[in-house]
């Protein structure tokens, strides 16, 4: 293995996008005639990985693709998209996982995954990782690969850690919230790990408060169109980051990958920075994605965003 030291490490999901555009999202049982189809490259893991990368961070990935075409194709192209994939295997015997995908023209979406190859994520590919574990500075991990792993791989990490719960578990396991430095989930998710509706922020602000009475460190609950809410351990009092202006939201898939990536590159390059200004970052950096089609394609490199300086940048924030 070459260079083993990484500003960013994520293990997780790659998986093929088929994405159906339409008028609106078709309701149980309908059909409608969509306006386009394409494919495109997508999964959690990859996603975060190539946001962080495209902001300027060294990122590696482990994870597992099938032994299929689809699989070399993804793998080439994160390369070209200069993630390290030492550690992106392709499984004999499975496939690439894959997403299918509506995008309505107001851009909500609905998603359904087979994870294929995703699945075969083990304690031995932790173990054949540890290299690139135990150098890396921020690592992340979400819940599309089997949770043991997932876990194992947190447990090991020594650095600043970021789970993004999604989707939720069907048994909620404290070691899997409390382990990680952030734990950053969606209101859906929210609602599902508290077993609560969580339809506005005083809602997620009390379920930031439960989370944080079960020994998480720190929360962060993203919002789509109303920017995220996030408080910790040593900061329990609620902090909302509203988003920026933005003029139509054309594609809001993988827009909480790219504020997940950008949150771990924005970590990793200085953690001193206030948590506000970074998790303002990594919204900006979300309302840009949402204005683009596509998933990874959507999202900024370094020259799009211009004269773009976290530390004196100022975000809209308030105290709730």
């Amino acid at each position: 293995m070459a260079d083993v030291r990484h500003d960013v490490l994520v293990l997780g999901s790659c998986i093929m996008d088929f994405i159906c555009y339409s008028a609106k999202l078709p309701k149980r049982g309908e059909t409608i005639k969509g306006k386009k189809f394409e494919t495109g490259y997508g999964g959690k893991g990859a996603n975060q990985c190539v946001a962080a990368a495209k902001l300027g961070s060294k990122t590696a990935l482990i994870a597992k693709l099938g032994a299929d075409p689809f699989g070399d194709n993804y793998k080439e192209h994160l390369r070209n998209e200069n993630v390290n994939t030492d550690q992106v295997e392709s499984v004999e015997g499975h496939t690439t996982g894959v997403a299918q995908i509506t995008v309505a023209d107001n851009g909500d979406n609905h998603i359904v995954i087979v994870p294929g190859a995703n699945d075969t994520m083990s304690l031995e590919d932790v173990d054949n990782s540890r290299e690139l574990i135990d150098n890396a500075k921020v690592m992340v991990c979400q819940l599309e690969t089997p949770t043991r792993a997932t876990l194992a791989a947190l447990k090991r990490f020594k650095g600043i850690s970021i789970l993004n719960a999604s989707p939720p578990p069907l048994e909620n396991s404290l070691d899997i919230f409390t382990v990680p430095n952030i734990l950053c989930i969606n209101e859906h998710e929210a609602a599902s790990m508290t077993q609560r509706s969580v339809p506005n922020l005083e809602e997620a602000k009390r379920a930031i408060s439960n989370f944080l009475c079960l020994g998480v460190r720190c929360v962060i609950i993203t919002f789509g169109k109303l920017g995220a809410i996030f408080a910790s351990n040593d900061s329990p009092k609620p902090i909302h980051v509203r988003t920026p202006k933005c003029e139509k939201a054309i594609d809001t898939t993988g827009a909480g990958d790219a504020f997940i990536g950008a949150l771990a590159h924005y970590t990793a390059i200085d953690p001193t920075v206030p948590l506000v200004q970074r998790v303002g970052a990594a919204v900006h950096i979300a309302t840009y994605s949402v204005q683009r089609k596509g998933t990874q394609s959507s999202y900024a490199s370094l020259q799009d965003l211009g004269d773009f300086d976290i530390r004196t940048k100022k975000f809209d924030w308030s105290y709730i």
